[in-house]
């Protein structure tokens, strides 16, 4: 079966693979020519957060679309065509297969269109700038000479779009938030009048109007926990892999590549006998990470260890903890990558001794591969900022997702036994671990998120692996939850009725959905206009949110995706209430997999055996 390409941002390759750790010897500066320039005066070495944010505006990204230009004198379009190579917020490195005699400091027009992708979410656009001819040269490249210029642009990339687009995108995206807010309130209130009719249906309605409204309201003046440059725990990150050769080497990278210091940050993978490349990737990038980093001491931090058989995802994890030397452990998927400044910023809330766990925020990869990439970079956006950003208000994140979490080791070792032999109705628990460990933390625990610990992951592209990833998480989300209930009344009484009501809504939606667009119409006769537009405010609630936050066109969406949800995800909510107790992944071979397709192959056998049986007796009949 052929994969779909993953459409990815890919940044300019650095000379340097280790450029983010902070240098032991101070020999190289972390901040490049381009980003210096936007710095107003000296920066703090240890506020990792401006150091990434000037890194970002100095990053080149690899990209080839067509530029039109015009030079400024002649005020005529160059015949010639003209492609990117790479370009970034300052800059832009254009090529020509003839010469075009632009001579250095010659200032030109240009008009090209930001391809989704080519640069970080926001930028894709239609740009019309002007830019300064600062060096020019020649290369081959397959057979040809390529003429190549390097411009800078008179109006950084990032000043244009906030003139042009971003500014107003802000305006009109608080505007509508406030607008769609206001109509939610005012069709609830409407929904009062409408209490006797149906004191379920409506009682429902207010409830998860009001639920949903809250959420955003905690979402949006949620705050993250700042850095204390003073505080710098040791801290172990574990990675288990199974059968993930095309981004393991990725992954390795970008972990040992942090904003930490050396002596307190390790890494260590841990290979679920994997059966494909997956061991000689990782065994490639380690020894040209051990190759270039002698200086920061890699051999002593950076390890694999692969497991004697395929145990499963939670082993995996277990084995890694045993390994770790460090009091704080990261979790991190396999398909998942650290930006710089995530462990930094990731150990901040456990400042607080009673702190047992910490989310980061995932944010998908390959969001422009296709619609359905597009439409999860817009649910993973809404689920982290406004979902856990609400929970984090009561120190009771609810998930600490896979791609990016951190606990106390000693709570891990606590819980191991009961992790690993964890079962439900006397079926082994196999997915949904990071949202089981989350409530074994949570029982004596808190558990927090920090918005600027950011990684990035990738999501499937495929609707047939979305759909089993999809049912997997509602059926661990029922488990855990129905385990949650029997500790949540202990914590803050308003989180604790937040739980309730998120638990019911879900459930009950299914009913709630078929009561009106099914049940009224057909024996009413009544067409269910409030109802969809109850359904098309809350799809606009998700967008602006969007819109608001990360300036995207992407933000149209989450309109899709809460039309999507309503009529196709909802509808594996009643599967999961009753087959949540099952195991299996569906789209990889865990052991329980295995058994199952067994157990399955031998039914087929029995089936086979029998109605052989039958057509012979039949035969002799005859």
């Amino acid at each position: 079966m052929n994969k779909k390409k993953e459409i990815l941002t890919i940044p300019r390759s650095d000379r340097r693979i280790l450029s983010n750790i902070p240098d032991p010897e101070n020999v190289r500066n972390l901040v490049n020519r381009r980003g210096a320039s936007y710095q107003k005066e000296e920066i703090d070495p240890t506020d990792v957060n401006e150091i990434y944010r000037l890194q970002l505006l100095s990053l080149r990204y690899e990209t080839n679309f067509e530029v039109q230009i015009k030079r400024a004198k002649q005020k005529q379009k160059v015949s010639d065509k003209h492609y990117a190579e790479d370009i970034s917020v300052t800059g832009i490195l254009i090529f020509s297969n003839s010469p075009n005699n632009f001579v250095i400091d010659e200032i030109i027009a240009m008009k090209f269109t930001i391809p989704g992708g080519s640069m970080p979410e926001g930028y894709e656009s239609k740009v019309k700038v002007k830019a300064k001819v600062v060096r020019h040269f020649t290369k081959e490249v397959d057979g040809e000479t390529r003429c190549y210029y390097a411009c800078e642009f008179l109006q950084p990339l990032n000043d244009y779009m906030t003139k042009k687009r971003w500014g107003l995108s802000i305006f009109v995206a608080s505007l509508f938030l406030l607008i769609v807010s206001l109509i939610v309130v005012l069709m609830r209130a409407e929904s009062v009048i409408y209490f006797r009719f149906n004191k379920f249906l409506y009682l429902y309605s207010i409830i998860a109007a009001t639920f949903l409204l809250s959420r955003y309201l905690f979402g949006i003046f949620y705050r993250n926990v700042p850095i204390n440059p003073k505080f710098e725990p040791g801290v172990s990150i574990i990675i288990p892999v199974f059968n993930e050769e095309e981004w393991i080497h990725r992954t390795i990278l970008s972990c040992i590549n942090q904003y930490y210091p050396v002596d307190k940050l390790e890494v260590i993978v841990v290979d679920d006998y994997s059966t494909d490349r997956t061991e000689e990737k990782a065994k490639e990038m380690i020894e040209l990470i051990h190759s270039e980093g002698e200086r920061f001491k890699t051999k002593n931090r950076l390890s694999f260890h692969k497991l004697p058989q395929n145990g499963g995802k939670r082993e995996a994890l277990v084995a890694g903890v045993h390994l770790a030397k460090h009091d704080l452990v990261v979790f991190v998927d396999s398909d998942s990558f650290l930006e710089p400044h995530a462990i930094r910023n990731i150990v901040q809330p456990f400042q607080d001794p009673k702190m047992g766990g910490v989310a980061g925020r995932t944010e998908v990869e390959n969001k422009f591969t296709n619609a359905l990439t597009k439409l999860q970079t817009v649910r993973y956006y809404i689920a982290f900022r406004i979902m856990k950003a609400a929970e984090s208000w009561f120190d009771t994140v609810t998930c600490l997702s896979g791609p990016l979490a951190c606990y106390r080791k000693e709570l891990i070792l606590k819980n191991e036994t009961a992790w690993l032999n964890q079962k439900f109705l006397g079926q082994p628990a196999t997915f949904g671990d990071d949202r089981s460990m989350t409530n074994y933390i949570l029982k004596t625990h808190r558990t927090g998120y920090q918005d600027n610990a950011v990684c990035s992951t990738i999501v499937p592209s495929d609707s047939k692996v979305f759909l089993s990833q999809q049912m997997r998480w509602k059926r661990s989300w029922l488990r855990e939850s129905l385990r949650a209930f029997l500790f949540m009344w202990k914590k803050e009484p308003f989180m604790f009725l937040f739980f309730i009501i998120g638990l019911i809504v879900p459930i009950a939606a299914p009913i709630v959905v078929v009561y009106n667009l099914l049940y009224v119409p057909i024996m009413h006769g009544v067409f269910p206009t409030t109802f969809l537009m109850g359904l098309l405010l809350m799809a606009m609630l998700m967008s602006l949110a969007h819109l608001f936050f990360r300036r995207s066109k992407l933000w149209t969406f989450g309109i899709i995706f809460v039309l999507f949800y309503e009529f196709i995800l909802l509808w594996q909510m009643p599967v999961a209430w009753v087959t949540f107790w099952k195991s299996t992944w569906g789209t990889r071979e865990t052991p329980q997999d295995v058994i199952a397709k067994e157990k399955k192959l031998e039914k087929q056998k029995l089936r086979k055996s029998r109605f052989s049986i039958l057509n012979r007796k039949m035969g002799e009949k005859k």
